[in-house]
């Protein structure tokens, strides 16, 4: 891990901000290496509460465009997930451009649950529906603008917004020389080409667009249910189908899918033709990330590989069939 893209805090300083955000000292603090693009202690507090502190990197430390400003958005997703019904961690204390870490943090409630990542608990299908249902009240929750108001990628429409994602993302391999299946002009140009069926999506909806195992936590005191889901800083508004990606990355999102099942349990969603169009740009977009954001992230090669090889053929694959949607819809 590049030690640029995490800052670190003493017990002493950690103490002081505990004290400074909530009026309670630390006890124990351990920190949570797990993640790249904050730094993340879980905090005993002296009055007994339990905490997670998500300190942002200084705005000057390496980042992508779309990473600017990402505790806001997570502050503002917690809450509006919270009520929709959505179980998350809920926001203990958030603290913006703080004089003192001159950069952001979040205060959020520690879980007792466990990482889905970690177990393989009975009822995976049951679990996996169960996060369709609540994807789908995620998702109803509106905004105002397209994109990435936190990091001011944004569009009027969200065929603007999605092209101004594409291309920040794509622009940021001239500061992160980014090894692609393809040259970046010819990527933004497949983009471009497919793009008309994005005039579809008319409402800016709230997206997580991180809904992996490891960002669900499980409740196993009984029957095994979702607890919360975390990680929200990768959220834009845009479209609802977007949030298919990431829980069938590298793969397809089948019509037999409990995720896809339990969705549809809240929201009525039809996989058209154009739907799947519009799934394979957020799937090639999902998959740019993964490969331009090791420029500033350096991840541990090991680690990486198999992410790399899996993004890179996933891109390669779908600019394939985004090439072929386009030439079928001119003529």
């Amino acid at each position: 891990m590049d030690s640029r893209t995490k800052r670190r805090l003493s017990p002493a300083e950690l103490d002081a901000l505990a004290r400074r955000a909530l009026g309670a000292g630390v006890a124990a603090a351990t920190e949570l290496t797990d993640g790249y693009a904050n730094a993340v202690w879980r905090l005993a507090l002296e009055d007994g509460r339990q905490v997670v502190l998500k300190l942002a990197p200084p705005p000057d430390f390496d980042q992508l465009s779309y990473e600017r400003n990402l505790l806001r958005m997570e502050a503002a997703a917690i809450e509006l997930a919270a009520g929709a019904g959505v179980p998350v961690a809920a926001l203990v204390h958030a603290g913006y451009d703080d004089p003192v870490l001159g950069g952001d943090f979040l205060m959020l409630a520690a879980l007792d649950g466990v990482s889905w990542n970690d177990v393989k608990p009975e009822g995976e299908e049951a679990l996996r529906r169960e996060l369709g249902r609540h994807l789908a009240r995620f998702n109803t929750v509106t905004g105002e603008v397209f994109g990435y108001p936190h990091a001011g990628i944004v569009g009027a429409t969200w065929r603007e917004a999605f092209l101004a994602m594409v291309a920040a993302l794509l622009g940021d391999t001239e500061r992160y020389p980014t090894p692609l299946p393809r040259p970046v002009e010819e990527i933004m140009a497949v983009f471009e080409a497919a793009a008309p069926v994005l005039d579809e999506v008319t409402t800016p909806r709230l997206v997580h667009f991180d809904v992996w195992v490891g960002n669900v936590f499980l409740d196993l005191s009984g029957p095994p249910r979702i607890q919360a889901i975390i990680d929200h800083e990768r959220a834009f508004w845009g479209d609802p189908l977007a949030e298919f990606v990431t829980p069938t990355i590298f793969g397809e999102l089948r019509e037999d899918d409990p995720l896809l099942v339990g969705y549809r349990e809240v929201t009525p969603l039809e996989l058209t033709p154009a739907a799947r169009i519009r799934l394979d740009l957020y799937r090639a977009y999902l998959s740019l990330i993964l490969l331009v954001e090791n420029g500033p992230r350096q991840y541990p090669e090991d680690e990486y590989a198999r992410i790399r090889d899996g993004a890179t053929k996933s891109l390669d694959d779908v600019l394939d069939r985004l090439v072929r949607s386009s030439l079928s819809a001119l003529g």
